[in-house]
């Protein structure tokens, strides 16, 4: 496989310096990509970055995922307003670990093949580093000037924020930059990889390659993904999509992916998936066929969810699914961990109900009507309930006057009511 190719027919080349594909033609290429580790967990915002290295070893070449312990202590300026907080080494080491086991559902770091993966971390080699060194080894080879003609500088200095810059982010570029060199004369890493908003601390590093040792390297960049109407991709009302399930659930993870906009899922699908050229266009020209039948949205949602999460986590996020909106069973609800089962229920009416008189049993009809009101009427519910059209945890009830208690508790704290085919209510026993 091609690497450029590859990259471009799926959308992910934005920038390229000259001379990088003829480079990856000749020889086994070592690049890096940097990930950011302020949080134990990566988000789908890093995804089109992990993508990348994914092809970049499948194309033979070997990457370098650098985790960017001593610019994470810094805060890198492109695209930010604010200064970002410092961590320290302990949530450090404890984050990057977290980070390598997500990466190596995607990238092979164990095997004796000649391209495996790396883990590196700028902390290693820059925390024994002096300032009076720093300046000396990096500082006299780059200009202020060259410095400041950075977008990422500008933007901060004509006051489109609100702090101006510090001294501390103003050399973030040529700590990247020193990363560069120290991969290139210790791995013999020639190419960087990274998002567009990256491009000014790439070249950065670059020159000053060039500059300390005349090495020549390359770089290339993905494009930063948004949403057709422009929006920022990978956010939601709730915040960031995390790939660790203790943050983003499987079921919300894949609904995500489930949802997005059919424009949105016909570029998503050639970026975060590793499925073939060919494969995906069969696949678009199937959905415009037949959009409402979301073709490409769950294709998408499981290949991600299945290489995020795992297969067993796709086949439970789709039974959830089909909960609300399938013919799902009792024992399909009962399985339901409790983070799913709100997650599935959010946002339907809910009801607080007396746990001890649940315990002691209670008439359906008294359940529906005086303790939660699912209905207005005692009659309304007699009426719906002997036309079949009343079921609790997904069973239909036969009578109103059902007795209810506390072995249809689910999770030990929660009833699911439904009335008629769409309406849900969910009953919490406190």
């Amino acid at each position: 496989m091609n690497f450029v190719e590859e990259l471009k027919w799926r959308g992910m080349v934005h920038t390229m310096m000259p001379g990088t594909e003829e480079l990856l033609e000749k020889e086994m290429v070592t690049a890096y990509l940097g990930f950011d580790p302020t949080a134990d967990s990566l988000h789908i915002g890093h995804l089109c970055g992990v993508m990348m290295l994914r092809h970049f070893q499948r194309c033979g070449h070997k990457p370098l995922a650098l985790v960017g312990g001593a610019t994470g202590m810094i805060g890198d300026p492109s695209g930010k307003s604010q200064e970002r907080n410092l961590l320290d080494e302990e949530t450090l080491r404890h984050n990057q670990e977290c980070i390598k086991k997500q990466l190596s559902k995607f990238l092979d770091f164990e095997s004796d093949a000649p391209n495996h993966a790396e883990l590196v971390n700028n902390y290693d080699w820059m925390k024994d580093f002096t300032f009076l060194d720093f300046a000396r080894t990096v500082g006299k080879h780059i200009t202020v000037n060259y410095m400041m003609a950075k977008d990422s500088v500008q933007k901060r200095l004509n006051g489109e924020a609100r702090d101006g810059l510090s001294f501390t982010e103003f050399t973030y570029q040529l700590l990247q930059g020193y990363d560069f060199l120290h991969l290139y004369e210790t791995k013999n890493c020639k190419l960087q990889l990274g998002g567009s908003d990256q491009w000014g601390n790439i070249t950065t590093g670059a020159e000053l390659i060039r500059r300390t040792n005349g090495g020549e390297v390359f770089a290339l960049t993905c494009p930063l993904v948004t949403k057709a109407d422009g929006t920022k991709f990978g956010k939601t009302e709730s915040g960031n999509v995390w790939l660790d399930a203790r943050y983003t659930s499987p079921y919300k993870f894949y609904q995500f992916w489930l949802n997005v906009s059919d424009e949105d899922a016909k570029r998503y699908i050639k970026i975060f998936t590793s499925i073939s050229r060919e494969e995906i266009e069969a696949l678009i020209a199937e959905h415009d066929q037949a959009p409402h039948l979301r073709v490409l949205q769950k294709r998408l949602a499981r290949e991600v969810t299945v290489m995020v999460h795992s297969q067993a986590d796709y086949d439970a996020a789709v039974e959830a699914s089909n909960i609300l909106f399938g013919n799902s069973t009792s024992e399909q609800l009962h399985k339901l961990d409790e983070d799913t089962l709100l997650a599935v229920f959010e946002g339907v009416p809910q009801f607080e109900i007396s746990r001890d008189a649940l315990l002691a049993g209670v008439p359906a009809i008294e359940l529906t009507t005086e303790m939660a009101g699912v209905f207005p009427s005692k009659g309304e519910m007699r009426k719906l309930t002997q036309g079949g059209g009343v079921s609790i945890n997904k069973e239909k009830l036969t009578a109103p006057d059902t007795k209810i208690d506390g072995s249809y508790l689910l999770n030990d704290k929660y009833i699911i009511v439904q009335r008629g085919k769409k309406n849900y209510y969910l009953l919490i026993a406190k």
